[in-house]
């Protein structure tokens, strides 16, 4: 909305300065009333002219009335025609001038009351405008009161006149300018509070959707770690229930042992305790993974790790049938990092590598350390994903497996991010196969040269 000219004031870095002015204004317009109706009916004043000038004030209070009625709706009484206010407010002051005192009036003071209101209201134009008319109307009144009172001094009369109308346009001029410099003053700070609090709107905005988001996570990290404290009793509820009959038939076995038997026996009950000890240790394997992650860190290798994440993965269902080739790059220094949570996100990408895959397919996962990083890609030759959902893979909740929560990418970037050293990305993503590259750094690992992928290729085949 722009009142350029109507009130003058109003611009796209100051909207609705009339109607702040407004407030201003109309106030000052009552104030001039009341000691308008003040001079003229209590202070006990000598005049003749006494109902012709409550008329006038009569007149101007129910101009005041319709400005004031008019800014309670929000608008601008006249907005559309300013100099007819500064004609209609000469004349006004004017002709009280003429039936009290004339130019020596006390009523004169309402010009510079009047060029206040129009600096505060309307443009400087408008207000200089404003000026010239009150210098005629005053003139004039000057003129009118000098005709009016020539005597036989009329020399002198005439010499007191002329300073009288020097002085007042002075007077009047330094009030114009003065309100039109107070009144750009005040639409400039005005505008530049009003960008400051949009700025602040826009900022409140945007902390508000960094704490919704924030809480998103929070949330969808407590479900990720309510998932996994359960998990943990669960797996330890089964440890216990399982391992001590397991210990019991180990103590047995152990005790036909030490007996006399023959060789097939002997070597049925080997056989046994090697089975015995495998589902120990796929417990203990159970247990270690079940149990809080630490984000204590320390120096670990990343090979280590990927090992840790392949040797969780091996008892995943979908994992029969398909191929899962390492290829590691020799020399890579350790890294300084938490280990219980790397295991925990490559183990993720693993597992989903292998609900993208189909039987028979291959898994491939590779180091390499380039540009201060070490490099985890790794790769499947499934179906891979669609354009539209490499957009939000890493949001919350979103996912395209029919039983999968959308958490484990989601988290997994959580966690890698928060720690300040390291990211996922999906490299590329076609029918042919997906690829996921985890980035990891330390300063041990940013000090050491770069270190390309290894020729050698260790392939583990899992039977149909």
């Amino acid at each position: 909305m722009s009142h350029d000219t109507a009130s003058g004031r109003t611009s796209e870095n100051s909207p609705r300065w009339d109607l702040a002015a407004e407030t201003i204004t109309v106030r000052i317009r009552w104030f001039g009333l009341c000691v308008g109706y003040a001079l003229v009916n209590v202070l006990g004043r000598d005049m003749h002219n006494q109902p012709a000038m409550n008329a006038i004030l009569t007149l101007g209070a129910v101009y005041a009335l319709l400005d004031t009625i008019w800014s309670i709706r929000g608008k601008v009484f006249l907005s559309d025609a300013p100099l007819i206010v500064a004609v209609m407010e000469a004349v006004f002051i004017g002709l009280l001038c003429y039936f009290d005192q004339g130019a020596e009036s006390p009523f004169r003071f309402y010009y510079f009351l009047s060029l206040l209101v129009f600096a505060l209201r309307y443009s400087r134009g408008l207000t200089f405008s404003t000026f010239a008319l009150h210098s005629l109307s005053f003139a004039t009144l000057v003129l009118v009161s000098r005709a009016r009172d020539v005597d036989g001094d009329g020399m002198q009369l005439a010499a007191g006149s002329v300073e009288s109308l020097i002085l007042m346009l002075i007077f009047m001029g330094w009030v114009t300018w003065a309100g039109t410099s107070l009144g750009g003053l005040l639409q400039s700070a005005g505008g530049r509070l009003r960008q400051l609090n949009e700025e602040l709107t826009e900022n409140q905005a945007l902390l508000e959707q960094r704490i919704a988001a924030r809480t998103k996570e929070l949330q969808a990290s407590q479900a990720q770690q309510e998932i996994h404290s359960a998990f943990g009793f669960l797996a330890a509820g089964i440890a216990h229930e399982v391992g001590n009959p397991l210990a019991a038939i180990s103590s047995l076995v152990q005790m036909l042992n030490r007996r006399p038997t023959d060789e097939y026996t002997r070597e049925k009950l080997s056989m046994v305790d090697d089975q015995l000890r495998r589902i120990q240790r796929t417990l203990r394997e159970l247990v270690d993974f079940s149990r809080p992650a630490t984000t204590q860190k320390s120096k670990c290798d990343i090979h280590e790790i990927i090992d840790a994440a392949l040797n969780i993965a091996k008892y995943y269902k979908r994992k029969k049938g398909k191929k899962v080739a390492t290829r590691y790059a020799t020399g890579l220094p350790l890294l300084r990092g938490a280990r219980d949570q790397l295991v925990q996100i490559l183990l993720n990408l693993i597992l989903n590598a292998m609900d993208a895959t189909d039987e028979g397919g291959t898994i491939e996962i590779s180091t390499q350390l380039r540009n201060g990083a070490i490099e985890v890609a790794i790769r499947d030759d499934g179906h891979g994903i669609s354009a539209a959902d490499q957009q939000r893979i890493f949001q919350p909740y979103f996912t395209t497996k029919e039983t999968g929560t959308g958490l484990g990418l989601f988290v997994c970037r959580s966690i890698i991010e928060q720690a300040g050293e390291g990211r996922i990305e999906l490299r590329e993503s076609s029918p042919a196969g997906t690829t996921f590259v985890v980035y990891v750094t330390c300063d041990m690992v940013r000090e050491h040269p770069d270190v390309l992928e290894s020729a050698g290729v260790r392939t583990e085949v899992t039977a149909p």
